[in-house]
């Protein structure tokens, strides 16, 4: 295909997915990651600048995650975010690791590999699906999203301390990360209650948020590091700024108008074409047992605690938390780029991520949502 044509099939994929999630009810993410893996298959592959905008996607998701975030209400329920997410991680992280490497006979590396991939809930995933069904808000949402976040940080834990040698730019990313959040966090109403710059059409505001979070990836580049975790992190400490009365809700729609029209759609894209079928299907026994290895570990990992913690939507909470998407790649990529793994086992890794953030995801939103979503927002003060 033309490098010049690309832009207009995208925007043709972009578009048709919008129409295909309104007609179907389902998530808009799992129709973008579903067409991408088609595109993929049938020869679309992402392009630099396509998959500089999806990492970028990413890393905005995280941010506008951390903003759903009630801190008021984390820090009463920590434990049972805590317990949920730290479950979520360290079963599916044993149960792959333990399988494939006595099982299916991986090295050691590889093993802690696929281990540490298919450990991960997507945030981005569990953001995007909770933002569409109008639960972001809800007392479920929020603990959901808390969790979620500690299942990634034990996932970013493993993949740096299993494999990530640390430098002097790892140093300075970790130092201008919290030197960062520090001061956004002290001196964003500056901007954000400025009147010089609030209803400007040219958006200051939104600009703002996105120097802040480029300049975590340029750092997080340099010390390979993972800009997902101090952007959400910033979106948390942030969250303050972004309340649903004011001025900062025009804001916050309007980050939301920017992800959601062209940044999260390529985010979404590109994860489904970085799936290789023909290679799945020469391992698909395999890819089969993973994914349903994955799905059973983090069944006994967060059901069960769920049901005793949230109990009105405790099946949703666990099939949202099977999904994996960011740091599954990313721990695929970081493997097969470093020569831990073959070809063959990242696509299957990769495949088992993506099949993660749809199937599940397909089946909470079909069958499992808690309840209507305004009763939840009436029954936690209209998502204050």
């Amino acid at each position: 295909m033309r490098a010049d044509a690309v832009p207009l099939v995208v925007a043709l994929l972009i578009f048709a997915a919008s129409l295909l999630s309104l007609r179907s009810g389902l998530s808009v993410a799992i129709i973008e990651i579903v067409i991408g893996a088609l595109a993929g298959s049938l020869g679309l592959a992402p392009e630099a600048w396509m998959s500089f905008l999806a990492g970028f996607g990413g890393v905005f998701l995280t941010y506008l995650a951390g903003t759903e975030i009630d801190t008021r209400l984390m820090r009463q329920r920590f434990r049972e975010s805590f317990l949920i997410g730290f479950a979520s991680f360290l079963l599916p992280f044993g149960g792959v690791f333990l399988y494939v490497h006595l099982v299916a006979g991986w090295g050691l590396q590889a093993a802690l590999i696929a281990g540490t991939a298919l450990s991960t809930t997507s945030l981005a995933v569990v953001y995007s699906v909770l933002v569409e069904s109008n639960l972001a808000r809800t007392e479920i949402g929020k603990l959901l999203l808390a969790a979620t976040f500690i299942t990634d940080m034990g996932t970013a834990l493993a993949l740096s301390v299993l494999f990530i040698k640390p430098t002097g730019y790892t140093a300075l990313f970790v130092a201008v990360s919290v030197l960062v959040i520090i001061l956004a966090t002290m001196f964003s109403h500056r901007v954000f209650d400025n009147p010089v710059l609030k209803n400007k059409v040219i958006e200051p505001e939104v600009k703002y948020v996105f120097v802040l979070l480029f300049g975590f990836m340029y750092f997080a580049q340099l010390g390979e590091g993972h800009a997902v975790l101090p952007a959400f992190l910033l979106g948390l400490l942030m969250s303050k700024h972004f309340v649903e009365t004011g001025e900062t809700r025009v804001v916050r729609n309007r980050l939301r108008t920017v992800a959601y029209a062209v940044i999260t759609p390529m985010f979404f894209l590109v994860g489904g074409m970085k799936v290789s079928l023909p290679l799945i299907a020469t391992a698909w026994g395999l890819f089969l047992v993973l994914f349903a290895l994955k799905l059973v570990t983090k069944f006994i990992g967060v059901y069960f605690l769920a049901r005793r913690y949230i109990p009105q939507g405790s099946m949703y909470t666990t099939l949202l938390m099977s999904t994996g998407l960011t740091f599954g790649t990313i721990s695929s990529l970081f493997g097969y780029e470093a020569g831990l793994i073959d070809r063959s086992q990242y696509s299957v890794l990769v495949g088992v991520v993506i099949a993660s953030a749809v199937i599940p995801t397909l089946i909470a939103q079909k069958w499992f949502m808690p309840v209507h979503s305004e009763d939840l927002v009436e029954l936690n003060g209209n998502g204050a």
